[in-house]
């Protein structure tokens, strides 16, 4: 509902065949959204970190492919998107990285591939492993979170600078993107992005809550 409620409110269309959704999450209540984006006729990417997760999403069906390679993620949802299929692609790696790679091809071929964006990283626990910095790989993220906690937070706030600094220069070129009420745009706040409205006061985002705007 939450997808197919973004589709009619931020891109007028009741039909999500051929649109792109592009988020992060395989785990706990995250690991829907694969399912969601099938169910709603769109092409789902969803990154996840923990390959534990995306083999179990995978097994359990609610997820279609896998891969670790973003030459072939962007062949595929160009590929799903022009022919209008319905795909859940789950993407062994940081959705930072997936972002930014959206960015370089809009940069290089004028193409914009993504029309909605979320995100359910566990950002209400970004230092204890809810969110981890596109810096390093997993295992050697998990190493430093147990070795020097305090770097590793630097590091998970670098990140989402980075990560908000991609989505802005999507959504400025017209892709809609939302928080999934995961703490996302309260986090990336305090690491220093980009996420405040413009003249409104400093409880107020840029981007729109699910559950006002979306759900409500």
């Amino acid at each position: 509902l939450t997808v197919l409620n973004a589709g009619r409110r931020y891109l007028k269309a009741d039909d999500l065949s051929g649109k792109v959704f592009v988020t992060s999450g395989l785990g706990g209540m995250s690991g829907a959204q694969a399912k969601a984006a099938v169910i709603a006729g769109c092409v789902g990417i969803i990154a996840e970190v923990d390959e534990a997760a995306l083999l179990k999403r995978h097994k359990q069906g609610w997820l279609m492919e896998i891969s670790n390679n973003l030459d072939h993620c962007i062949a595929r949802l160009r590929e799903a998107r022009k022919n209008k299929i319905a795909l859940s692609l789950g993407y062994h790696g940081n959705v930072v990285d997936l972002w930014e790679r959206l960015v370089y091809e809009l940069d290089t071929t004028g193409e914009l591939l993504v029309d909605l964006g979320s995100d359910q990283t566990s950002c209400h626990n970004p230092f204890n492993g809810g969110y981890y910095p596109v810096q390093l790989g997993f295992e050697e993220a998990k190493q430093l979170l147990s070795t020097n906690p305090g770097k590793f937070r630097t590091l998970v706030q670098e990140s989402l600078k980075r990560h908000v600094a991609a989505i802005n220069k999507l959504a400025d070129k017209g892709m809609f993107f939302w928080d999934y009420g995961n703490a996302f745009l309260l986090e990336a706040q305090r690491a220093g992005a980009d996420v405040e409205k413009k003249g409104a006061n400093k409880t107020e985002f840029r981007y729109p809550s699910y559950v006002q705007h979306i759900m409500g």
